[in-house]
């Protein structure tokens, strides 16, 4: 079982009082007016919300009310008061025969909405104190002060409003939905207006008229009820004997009454009887031995039970069931045997099929079935070849195509590359693997999918993951001693110049193999030693370039092993 509900956009009541505090007149009884008229439909269906509070009230973008949360409402009747004695409904919204766990009508919801007006039009309710039962008593109680006090906005002719709905016995308050509804428009119209009267609403209600013809009828009984009084003072054994009688009526009476209800209520139980296989008028004669009534609810064709037998009833025949006498027993009826072709149904709508089969006279049952190349609602196939005969009412099987099985695209971005094939794999997708190589992200895991997850796509679609995946670089020191290299060069001691057959500047290159990561430093002394960092995976060749005006003077490699525990090389030699 489920339940549709409307999709409603927008904020509650209460929502929009604390964020607004106190509204404009005219905008509260347009809302009021909205409840009001919902009200009066559920009071016409019976049924009493018992809750009407700004909280259940949701306005939405429009503007348009609606109330909702009927979870504690309950269909009008003799015993509609609070279960078990206690209290129901939200302490600040409902009436005081709520508050004292007795008999709750519409009128009930009338003085909610009554409070929720108030509350509209002055940012409060009516009562409020430290606890549930101090606001309950208040509600039983005391007079709220009247909204246009803390409101001096409020028109007349609504204030008057407000407090009708809010009287202590429901009797002074509106009668109906529609009787407040009607003064809210009046308000709109004339809301100085003086039209709020105290009994104007009370409809169909007997008044009690003080005729001359009915006191005197009422002295008449009394003096009549004085005498029986006095005569039965003055005769107590009378009075016995009167109460002694009385009984006995009483007693006999329900016994009476009892044996007719029981007799109404309880008839005797018959057993049940079987219809199947038995002519019409056989079942009907039969069914009337034991006062059980006949319905035949259908006629069908039915190659195994003869025309105008029945071929099923309900309740169905057990043995030894009982069944109340007056009840009835519903059957279907055989139309015997037709023959019949079979329609082509292949390649037609669902529909159409079903159409053609039932105009043939046949009956169509539908198997669904996933299909990548036959659209969804069409028939793929009939388990009864067409053009052959078969007898009216049988039964033919049609595949009817579901379109492609669905899979949902589940998330494996994070996961591992194995953890994502598998979860792709039983979702019924197909999976393509990329590679990159990304140092900035996690390594070996999955970075991206092609198509994001949530989507619904067709079973067997591809989804191609990519997987970072890259070699992680160890550190080693590399020293370069350019005098050893290069011979170096010497200072004319007597002139304090610098000579020299060559230069006394070098660019120096240190490069690694295998996608690693060297360094370069340009006009390096030829007297000096340079260090630098390098980077790489596993064994990898180490290049040291000297060049001097631009010509490579050295160039020499070593083959190093960036996982070995030596962390530092040298080139001292050219």
């Amino acid at each position: 079982y489920y339940i549709v509900m409307e999709l409603i956009r927008g904020k509650t009541l209460k929502q929009i009082i604390t964020e607004e505090g106190a509204l404009s007149w005219k905008w509260a009884v347009n809302i009021a007016m909205q409840i009001a008229s919902a009200l009066e439909v559920a009071h016409r269906n019976g049924i009493v919300h018992r809750d009407i509070k700004p909280h259940n009230i949701i306005i939405t973008e429009e503007g348009v009310a609606k109330v909702t949360d009927f979870g504690i409402a309950k269909a009008v009747s003799n015993s509609t008061i609070t279960a078990f004695g206690t209290t129901i409904g939200s302490v600040h919204y409902f009436s005081p025969e709520q508050a004292k766990g007795g008999y709750t009508d519409a009128k009930s919801d009338i003085y909610s909405l009554g409070v929720v007006l108030y509350e509209m039009l002055t940012g409060k309710v009516p009562f409020d104190a430290d606890t549930s039962v101090s606001v309950a008593l208040k509600h039983m109680q005391e007079e709220p002060i009247p909204p246009k006090s803390l409101n001096p906005q409020i028109p007349s002719a609504v204030n008057s409003i407000i407090l009708k709905s809010m009287q202590k016995e429901p009797m002074a308050r509106y009668q109906t939905a529609a009787a407040m509804l009607v003064d809210l428009d009046k308000a709109l119209k004339d809301p100085e207006g003086d039209f709020v009267g105290e009994d104007a609403e009370v409809e169909d209600s007997s008044r009690l008229m003080n005729s001359v013809t009915r006191k005197s009828e009422e002295e008449n009984n009394k003096k009549k009820k004085g005498k029986f009084k006095t005569f039965l003072k003055e005769h107590p054994a009378a009075k016995v004997l009167l109460v002694f009688l009385i009984c006995i009526l009483l007693f006999i009476g329900s016994i009476g009454i009892t044996s007719l209800v029981m007799n109404i209520s309880n008839p005797k139980e018959v057993e049940m009887p079987n219809l199947v296989n038995l002519s019409e008028e056989e079942a009907k004669a039969k069914l009337a031995e034991v006062k059980l009534n006949y319905n035949k609810v259908n006629e069908v064709y039915n190659k195994d039970v003869e025309e105008g037998r029945i071929i099923s009833q309900e309740p169905e025949y057990r043995e030894n069931y009982k069944i109340k006498e007056k009840s009835t027993i519903s059957v279907v009826v055989s139309k015997g045997t037709e023959t019949t072709t079979v329609p082509k149904v292949v390649g037609k709508t669902f529909d159409e099929a079903v159409k053609e089969l039932e105009a043939a006279k046949l009956v169509a049952e539908k198997v669904e079935e996933n299909s990548k190349t036959v659209e969804a609602g069409i028939v793929i196939s009939q388990e009864t070849v067409a053009d052959t005969t078969a007898n009216a009412g049988d039964t033919v099987k049609i595949h009817v195509s579901t379109g492609a099985a669905q899979a949902t695209v589940p998330k494996v971005i994070g996961k591992t590359e194995d953890e994502a094939k598998k979860i792709l794999t039983e979702s019924k997708l197909k999976v393509v693997v990329e590679q990159s190589s990304d140092t900035s992200k996690e390594n070996g895991v999955v970075v991206a999918q092609s198509i994001n997850e949530g989507r619904e796509v067709d079973e067997d679609t591809s989804i191609t993951i990519t997987v970072n995946n890259y070699t992680e670089l160890k550190t080693a020191t590399v020293y370069v001693d350019l005098k050893k290299i290069t011979g170096g060069y010497e200072k004319n001691e007597d002139k304090n110049t610098e000579i020299s057959t060559k230069n006394t500047k070098a660019k120096v290159e240190v490069t690694v193999s295998n996608n690693g990561y060297g360094f370069t430093q340009s006009d390096v002394d030829l007297n000096s030693k340079i260090s630098g960092e390098i980077r790489g995976s596993g064994s990898a060749t180490v290049t040291c370039k000297v060049i001097i005006s631009g010509d490579t003077y050295s160039e020499k490699s070593k083959v190093i092993n960036f996982n070995d525990g030596n962390k530092e090389y040298t080139f001292d030699t050219k």
